[in-house]
């Protein structure tokens, strides 16, 4: 009698480091990488991408894929991108980027690169906080939030109001494809992989800049055990961060 062959349904992308990561339990990121590189294995690109990585929880990205990367100055992603896109117009260009880096320091630089219509990719992790130094207040906390910064709630006529990156881009000429979506489920989850794909295939096809956001939980500083923080982002953030394509989107 021969013996049985199994084949493997699931495995770990050729992109992706076979190594432990540093994120806390329940955080979102680790989900996102996976998906990214199913993305890059599945478009062939793995030699020619270039990832950015920003200043925030995701500061050692480089060590978890298989591609080149380049560590950036707080919030300056996207210009280094723009600068590797234009001088190796062949490279696949990602920055990946959370909402202290990109929505903080780093608007100016996330807006222009997107009026221009650069030919990069983005992923905008935003769990609502600035979570790599300890849960202060970001430009993404909600309304009554409270973090390390707004002990009581943010208040709008202290602090503002939350800035909604994904509409703001949106009104904006240059992008070829805006989305926002989620992964705390395996629908939510095939959503996100598939609007990752879209945003680096409008880059691919040099049709510009593509954009996706991904509201991600943050058990530690939101002080909630994983499961509650799931509830709490369904409950919370998606009624003021709804998911969707914003442009480039199926009519």
């Amino acid at each position: 009698m021969s013996a049985i062959e199994y084949k493997p349904l699931y495995q770990r992308p050729k992109s992706l480091a076979d190594v432990p990561t540093h994120y806390c339990p329940g955080c979102h990121h680790g989900i996102v990488h996976r998906l990214l590189a199913e993305v890059i294995d599945e478009f062939g690109i793995q030699k020619k991408t270039v990832i950015m990585a920003p200043v925030g929880c995701s500061v050692l990205i480089y060590n978890y894929f298989e591609v080149d990367a380049v560590e950036c100055a707080h919030g300056r992603a996207p210009a280094v991108a723009t600068g590797i896109k234009r001088a190796k117009p062949e490279s696949v260009v990602i920055t990946y980027q959370g909402d202290g880096d990109l929505a903080a320091i780093g608007t100016a630089e996330i807006v222009h690169a997107a009026t221009r219509g650069e030919r990069i990719t983005t992923i905008f992790i935003n769990n609502a906080n600035f979570g790599m130094t300890g849960g202060q207040m970001a430009p993404t906390t909600l309304i009554g939030q409270k973090t390390e910064t707004t002990p009581f709630g943010r208040s709008p006529e202290r602090n503002g109001y939350p800035i909604k990156v994904s509409e703001m881009l949106a009104t904006l000429t240059g992008p070829a494809y805006i989305a926002r979506v989620a992964v705390f489920n395996p629908t939510q989850v095939l959503r996100a992989r598939n609007a990752i794909k879209k945003a680096i295939q409008v880059q691919i096809e040099g049709k510009g800049f593509g954009f996706v956001e991904v509201l991600s939980a943050c058990p530690t500083n939101w002080g909630l055990k994983p499961l509650e923080a799931i509830k709490w982002l369904e409950e919370n953030m998606i009624p003021v961060y709804p998911l969707g394509e914003f442009v480039g989107g199926s009519k």
